[in-house]
C-alpha cells in the first residue's frame, strides 16, 4: 500500500497550527520547560484544536477541558503515531484484513462489509498512551513528553477478534497473536511497527477489531477504518489500520516488543502477566495502572468557597471503588461523590465539594480500584517514562 509522510508537499500537510508561545490553556505546566516552549495548539483534519508535541509523526494530545464529559468526543481524542507514513483515506477505502500465521488452519481475509456481517458487540473502554504523563517524570527521560491528555475514553463498536481468528482456525500451540497496521516508516531503516498479545487476551469476550467510535467510523487519525481495541491495556496494542493479523506459535521479537514499551520486572502491579514476553530484568507494559485526574481547575487557580472539584478516575478494568480528597497532605482522606458507572473500563466521573478556609490550600485526589489498587505517593521512575499515577496535588487559592 502507498503511504504518505504526513508533511510531505504543500497539500499533504496534516497540519494547521496557530503557533502561539504563551502560556497555551489546557496544558499542563509541569512539562519540561523546553516542550512548554515549543508545545502549541493545532487543528489536525477533523479534530479541534489539540496540543501539538510533534507533527512528523502527529503526536498531539487533548486539553484538559476534553476530560468534562466521561466520552471523549472523537474531535478531541488524542493523536499518536509510531511512524509518519500514514495512508490516505482514499486507500484505506479498498481496505481488506489478511488473518493467517503458522498457528492458523488457513489464511482468510475479509473486507468491511464482511466484517460487519460478524456478531456485533459495544463497550466503553479508555484508550491511554503508556507514555501518558512522561513529561512529568522528575527526573525527565527520553520520548514524547505528554502531559495529562495522552488518553480518551470512547464507545468502541465491533466485532470480536476470537470471532476473527475462529474463522481461520487457531491451531494446537498457538502462542501469541501478532497485529500489523497499514501505516509504515518513511526510511528502509526504521523498524516497522508491529506488536503482539498473548493468546488468552485474543481470545478473551472484551478484545474488539473495532469500526465505530461513538457511533461512528473511526476518524483517519484514530485508525480508520479497524482499530484493535485491548481494555485495560495501554494503547501500544491497539494497533490502527489494522490490515494483517498472524496466529503464531513464536513470540514476537522485534524492536518493538524485545527492546520498546518494556519496564521493570515485578515494578508494577499485572493481574495477568504477558508470559511469553517476560524475562528476568523486564516485562511488556500491558495492564493500566489506576488513576485520576482532576479536571475542571488546574493547578494555581484560584475559586471561590464551596468550589466543587471535578474530575475522572479508572484504572485496568476492576472499576474505581473510591475517590479521596485530603487538604491536610495526606493526614486524613473524605470521599468524593462517583458519578455515573459506563463500565468498569470507563472513565468514572466523581466530583467534591472544596471545604477549605480563604487562603492558600494543597488539594490531593487519589482513586482506588475495585481490586484494591491506590494511586501511589511517590513516582515509581522508570526509564521509558511509564506508569505515571502519582497522587494529584493542586495548589489552590480560596478566594
Amino acid at each position: 500500500m502507498k503511504r504518505r509522510d504526513v508533511l510531505a508537499g504543500s497539500g499533504a500537510a496534516l497540519l494547521s497550527a496557530g503557533v502561539a508561545r504563551a502560556a497555551v490553556p489546557g496544558m499542563n505546566p509541569g512539562l519540561p520547560q523546553g516542550t512548554l516552549d515549543e508545545v502549541a495548539l493545532a487543528t489536525l483534519p477533523g479534530k479541534k484544536p489539540l496540543l501539538r508535541l510533534s507533527d512528523r509523526p502527529p503526536n498531539y494530545e487533548a486539553t484538559m477541558d476534553a476530560f468534562a464529559t466521561p466520552i471523549t468526543p472523537n474531535d478531541r481524542f488524542f493523536v499518536r503515531y509510531h511512524l509518519a507514513g500514514i495512508p490516505e483515506m482514499a486507500e484505506l477505502r479498498n481496505w481488506k484484513l489478511t488473518v493467517g500465521g503458522d498457528a492458523a488452519g488457513k489464511e482468510v481475509s475479509f473486507t468491511l462489509p464482511e466484517l460487519r456481517s460478524l456478531p456485533q458487540h459495544q463497550f466503553v473502554a479508555v484508550c491511554q498512551c503508556s507514555g501518558n504523563r512522561r513529561g512529568l517524570f522528575q527526573p525527565h527521560v527520553a520520548g514524547v513528553e505528554w502531559g495529562t491528555g495522552a488518553m480518551g475514553c470512547a464507545r468502541w463498536t465491533g466485532v470480536r477478534l476470537k470471532d476473527v481468528l475462529n474463522r481461520a482456525g487457531v491451531k494446537a500451540g498457538a502462542l501469541e497473536v501478532i497485529l500489523h497496521g497499514a501505516d509504515g516508516p518513511v526510511l528502509p531503516a526504521t523498524p516497522d511497527f508491529a506488536k503482539s498479545i498473548p493468546m488468552q487476551r485474543a481470545l478473551d469476550d472484551d478484545t474488539l477489531i473495532a469500526y465505530e467510535m461513538n457511533g461512528a467510523p473511526l476518524p483517519h487519525l484514530n485508525g480508520f477504518p479497524i482499530r484493535l481495541i485491548v481494555p485495560g491495556w495501554t494503547a501500544t496494542y491497539w494497533m490502527k489500520h489494522l490490515n494483517q493479523i498472524e496466529i503464531s506459535s513464536k513470540p514476537l521479537q522485534n524492536f518493538w516488543m524485545a527492546a520498546a514499551y518494556r519496564v521493570p520486572a515485578g515494578m508494577f502491579p499485572v493481574a495477568h502477566p504477558f508470559a511469553s514476553q517476560t524475562n528476568a530484568q523486564s516485562t511488556p507494559i500491558t495492564e493500566i495502572v489506576v488513576n485520576s485526574l482532576v479536571t475542571n481547575v488546574a493547578d494555581g487557580a484560584t475559586v471561590k468557597p464551596g468550589f466543587e472539584i471535578k474530575g475522572i478516575a479508572w484504572d485496568s478494568g476492576s472499576g474505581i471503588r473510591t475517590v479521596e480528597t485530603s487538604l491536610d497532605g495526606g493526614a486524613h482522606w473524605a470521599p468524593a461523590s462517583l458519578g455515573q458507572d459506563l463500565g468498569h473500563y470507563a472513565f468514572r466521573p466523581f466530583s467534591a465539594a472544596l471545604k477549605a478556609a480563604p487562603g492558600a490550600v494543597k488539594v490531593m485526589v487519589r482513586a482506588t480500584s475495585n481490586a484494591g489498587e491506590v494511586q501511589v505517593d511517590k513516582l515509581k521512575f522508570n526509564p521509558a517514562g511509564y506508569h505515571h499515577n502519582v497522587i494529584q496535588t493542586l495548589a489552590l487559592t480560596v478566594a
